[in-house]
């Protein structure tokens, strides 16, 4: 194999034909020695060194070059500009619960700190549900949390009933587009907000369609809208570490006749910058205990897009009408799921004790016995923790080797470029 360097020295002509250079390090000059010189039919003599330390030498060149580009970088733009991602405190994203714990199971932990989320879906899906139950979640931590109600239809005993904290939840009715993405910049930006839901892109109309003529064309302006947008409020979310949720719906493309119709709105850039999309639908209707009404619906959430977890995970939960989603199902579905339950035929065991037969008499046993029902989160909650500290550390730990090769054997398999490797230096 031949490498071929271009090195950044200086060559001037001396007495007598001799070669004189303006470079510092030992191994460049040899290099050169041996390339004026054969054309002279002389023999360089052996260097008084050897191959490590030649090696030894351009490793540190080169660590010294990048660590004065490091330095540069930061005293023009500032420091923390560039840094090594050990010394910035790990990979891991931090997160908090969605509300819901099989969707906090599919996620990996929950919802992630300081990036946009986008939940999408038709009509009665559940997408402001779970947004209000993630407001109530970040409020019980003690977080700041803000609604951008574009649709007008906030309601604040429905959220209530939800666990939100209503008297502390900031809420902007925006008279356009540009008035509701500049209201959640502003407050992104001040670092106190932990969490912003705008519901819904579908209804951020930019003025000029406003002030406008119904029946005008008015063709990608809400697109260009969110474009300029997104291309602001996804750095400032991340420095502040800010969540923002953007509810999206869904519409129909025209004249599609094989494949998937359905495209969301606001154009394409909230599917780039996203981290995390949610793809929300109802599987079902529930019924009443005598079957007459519908009482809720079951809902189905998929992880179309995930740039923090795995994705193409699925979450399925019970939101009851007016209660919302029933935080008791998410309970016994993840305790059966990690073992902390445990089911024979259609009979639920939490260690000696007998929850019941089926799942609807286990849930309502739950309600009755809230003790035990915290008592059953905290273990499901204790174990989820432990598996994702056991990925953290696998992140931190050695370096990867291939499954079913050992350590031994990756090093045999190392090759070592010194031992047939023609050095060519260009003048």
């Amino acid at each position: 194999m031949a490498v071929r360097w271009s090195l950044p020295i200086s060559i001037t002509s001396g007495a007598g034909g001799r070669v004189n250079l303006c470079h510092e390090t030992t191994h460049q000059r040899r290099d050169l020695r041996l390339v004026a010189n054969a054309g002279r039919g002389k023999r360089e003599p052996t260097p008084d060194f050897s191959d490590d330390e030649f090696t030894s030498n351009r490793a540190s060149d080169r660590q010294k070059a990048l660590e004065a580009a490091m330095a540069d970088i930061n005293n023009s733009f500032g420091k923390g500009s560039v840094t090594r991602l050990g010394s910035a405190g790990g990979a891991i994203v931090e997160t908090f619960s969605s509300g819901c714990l099989t969707l906090d199971f599919a996620l990996g932990g929950g919802l992630p700190k300081g990036r946009i989320v986008e939940i999408y879906g038709p009509e009665s899906s559940g997408k402001t549900t779970l947004a209000l139950h993630a407001i109530a979640a970040i409020q019980k931590t003690g977080g700041n949390a803000m609604l951008v109600d574009a649709e007008h239809a906030f309601d604040p005993d429905y959220s209530r009933a939800l666990g939100v904290d209503v008297d502390n939840l900031i809420v902007c009715q925006p008279d356009n587009g540009e008035m509701a993405l500049e209201t959640a910049d502003r407050m992104c930006r001040s670092g106190a907000v932990d969490l912003i839901c705008i519901d819904s892109v579908s209804a951020l109309t930019p003025r000029a369609e406003i002030e406008g003529e119904i029946g005008m064309q008015q063709i990608g302006l809400q697109a260009r809208l969110m474009s300029q947008a997104l291309r602001k409020m996804s750095a400032n979310a991340s420095r502040a570490g800010c969540t923002l949720i953007f509810i999206n719906q869904i519409r129909h493309k025209v004249g599609v006749m094989f494949g998937n119709p359905e495209i969301t709105s606001g154009g394409l850039a909230l599917k780039f910058f996203a981290s995390l999309r949610l793809e929300i639908r109802s599987a079902g209707k529930i019924k009443s205990p005598k079957g007459e009404d519908d009482v809720g619906i079951r809902a189905r959430v998929r992880v179309q897009k995930s740039k923090v977890s795995r994705p193409y995970r699925q979450a399925e939960f019970d939101i009851i009408f007016g209660e919302g989603i029933c935080t008791r199902g998410c309970i016994l579905d993840c305790a059966e799921t990690v073992g902390v339950i445990l089911k024979k035929g259609s009979w639920y065991s939490f260690g000696d004790t007998r929850l019941g037969q089926g799942r609807e008499k286990v849930v309502l046993f739950l309600r009755e016995n809230p003790e035990l029902c915290d008592n059953i989160e905290r273990l499901v909650r204790s174990r989820s923790s432990q598996e994702l500290q056991a990925k953290k550390d696998a992140l931190n730990g050695s370096a990867w080797t291939p499954a079913g090769e050992s350590e031994s054997d990756a090093e045999d398999d190392t090759l070592d470029m010194r031992d047939d490797t023609e050095v060519l230096v260009d003048f």
